[in-house]
């Protein structure tokens, strides 16, 4: 049997946690984004205002075209003609600007690009004179594109940290709603496997009172199917309590003390109706007057009857309930005539569905019942194992520390 519900639950909590870390990492790119644009917008306009003063400082203080400052060209033409200075790059001066200049008076600023560099020409009237100044812009590119490469890099680096960031915070955010959608799952499961019996028995029960009543039968057999229909539903209600007992982890239910003889007994009663009409013989065979135990009557109930339930089902012709005391615990052995358990069962028997087998299997099978006698033996302090009878059969037990105990001491 298959588990579709629990797979799609967990594609869908794996998936919310990859999707909260894209989008958190999408965020973070989106801010990194937004800041360094601001950045290379300030550096571009910070760049473009010290080129504009370093060209107008050297254009207006410029006697002569020698010595200009570092990276700066200087063109002067005047009425004895066009100077500029030694080892200029063949695009400068830009003779253009200078005549534009020249003609209209008011200063300009252009860029002129060359075969290996481009060029900010800030160029000015000076009385007579038509000053021009250019800088190379290569040193103020490198910067910028060293400025890009290292924001990209960074950017690149955050967005990576930040999906990681984000996958393990989604995880520790989606942890506490997979471990509540489990609950959740568990306690429909058990609740709809645990109800399942004792509503057939009430229905069954109310079904057999209503004949009576349409025949007319006797008041005393009208009591007595009554009295049955109050016992199932007394019952029920110790199921529901029980189920909700469990579910409530802050609950310490382990209040009454019980006798797992007396329980081993009820079992055996229990079972052997639905044993006699497949011809098995159901035997307690207790070694001890009593065998005390701290717990709930009606969780201990199901644990022993889920265990009888589960021989009678694969039994051939007996099964036998054995209750004796070993050192300080009780254990209650149930023990089957059957075809035993399939090895490559055996490990996952008491884990939910993962030991069932394909109809078409000759082997013996097991569901939830045993998980919830797994679940109820550790509630309890102790624990259930599985294994084969030596004449063949399969023996399971159950064994619990003995009132007086403190479970959590004998299980840990």
């Amino acid at each position: 049997m298959s588990r579709p519900p629990a797979s799609t639950e967990a594609r869908l909590l794996r998936r919310a946690t990859w999707r909260l870390g894209l989008q958190v990492g999408l965020s973070v790119a989106a801010i990194v984004v937004l800041l360094s644009g601001l950045a290379v917008l300030m550096v571009l306009r910070s760049q473009q205002t010290g080129v504009a003063a370093l060209l107008q400082q050297a254009a207006s203080q410029a006697d002569d075209v020698q010595d200009p400052p570092a990276g700066v060209w200087l063109a002067i033409q005047g009425p004895g003609g066009l100077t500029a200075t030694p080892g200029a790059p063949a695009v400068l001066p830009d003779r253009a600007a200078l005549a534009n200049v020249a003609k209209t008076g008011t200063a300009q600023t252009d860029e002129v690009r060359g075969e290996r560099a481009g060029y900010e020409v800030y160029t000015e009237q000076r009385g007579t004179q038509t000053v021009q100044a250019a800088l190379d812009l290569r040193a103020n590119n490198d910067e910028r594109e060293r400025l890009l490469a290292a924001m990209l890099f960074s950017g690149g680096v955050g967005l990576l940290l930040a999906v990681g960031a984000g996958v393990w915070f989604g995880r520790r955010a989606v942890a506490p709603l997979a471990t509540a959608l489990g609950m959740q799952r568990r306690f429909v499961a058990d609740a709809s496997h645990e109800l399942r019996t004792p509503l057939t028995l009430l229905s069954t029960r109310v079904q057999v009172l209503r004949r009576h009543l349409r025949r007319g039968d006797s008041r005393e057999r009208l009591t007595a199917e009554i009295d049955g229909v109050v016992a199932d539903a007394g019952h029920l209600t110790d199921i529901l309590e029980d189920l909700l007992l469990a579910a409530d982890v802050r609950a310490d239910g382990l209040t009454a003390t019980l006798d797992l003889v007396e329980l081993a007994a009820r079992a055996a009663a229990a079972g052997t109706p639905a044993a006699a009409e497949r011809s098995i013989v159901i035997e307690a065979r207790p070694t001890v007057p009593t065998l005390l135990v701290r717990g709930t009557q009606g969780g201990l109930l199901r644990a022993v009857t889920a265990l009888v339930d589960n021989a009678v089902t694969h039994a051939r012709s007996a099964v036998t309930i054995t209750t004796k005391q070993t050192g300080t615990t009780g254990v209650v052995e149930v023990s089957d005539d059957g075809p035993g358990i399939d090895p490559a069962v055996l490990p996952g028997l008491f884990e939910r569905f993962s030991s069932a087998r394909p109809e078409s299997s000759p082997r013996r099978h097991y569901g939830l019942g045993l998980a919830l006698v797994s679940e109820i033996a550790d509630r309890h302090g102790g624990h259930v194992t599985a294994g084969s009878n030596p004449g063949g059969g399969a023996l399971l037990t159950l064994t619990l520390p003995l009132a007086g105990r403190d479970p959590r001491a004998a299980s840990g």
